[in-house]
């Protein structure tokens, strides 16, 4: 399967602030994010997070977006919306301890996201070849993880930035961070 994995543009939120599933409003134009995205992806079937700052993209990128609840965003818990110097150096240096199984915070933790997330991306493999998914750094991240079997150390410390696209092709990640063509041949170049 081709897997076009696209992050949301930068949301209205403050830096240093721990959000989530948290519903944030964009700070960056929808329209103008997809016009430099649109020449990087094929007509495909395209499945964003139902959260705005994923769906406004959607809408703005192909006419008939699909949302799937599964898309969405970490759960943070009690964390959502906080500053993270307010959260404390313990209860970060727990969640760092056991990345995959940490939910002290009263959310899910990484391992429930990537199930939710894989459920639903094996649903969309079962019917198409080929498809573009809006959503979140979190959301991209177990993705990568699971279809090319990075190592847990790389995949966490794996970015992607905002208003980029990641292409993800049979167990490899061809290209990531791009946002032109120009970004992708780059990436492409780099990722033989």
């Amino acid at each position: 399967m081709r897997l076009f994995l696209i992050r949301h543009p930068r949301p209205a939120v403050a830096d240093g602030i721990c959000y989530g599933r948290s519903d944030l409003p964009l700070a960056e134009d929808a329209a103008a994010c997809a016009a430099r995205l649109r020449p990087l992806l094929p007509a495909a079937p395209l499945y964003s997070s139902p959260l705005q700052r994923c769906r406004l993209l959607a809408q703005a990128l192909h006419a008939a977006p699909a949302y799937d609840e599964r898309l969405r965003e970490a759960d943070f818990g009690a964390w959502e919306m906080r500053p993270w110097r307010d959260i404390g150096r313990a209860a970060i240096d727990a969640w760092a301890a056991d990345p995959l199984h940490f939910a002290a915070h009263g959310g899910e933790s990484v391992a429930q996201l990537q199930s939710r997330v894989l459920a639903c991306v094996a649903d969309i493999a079962a019917r198409h070849d080929a498809a573009v998914l809006v959503v979140h750094a979190g959301v991209m991240k177990v993705l990568a993880a699971a279809l090319t079997g990075m190592a847990e150390a790389e995949w966490f410390r794996l970015g992607f930035d905002y208003g980029t696209a990641s292409l993800i092709e049979d167990g490899r990640l061809v290209w990531h961070n791009a946002s032109t063509t120009a970004d992708n041949a780059v990436g492409a170049r780099v990722a033989q």
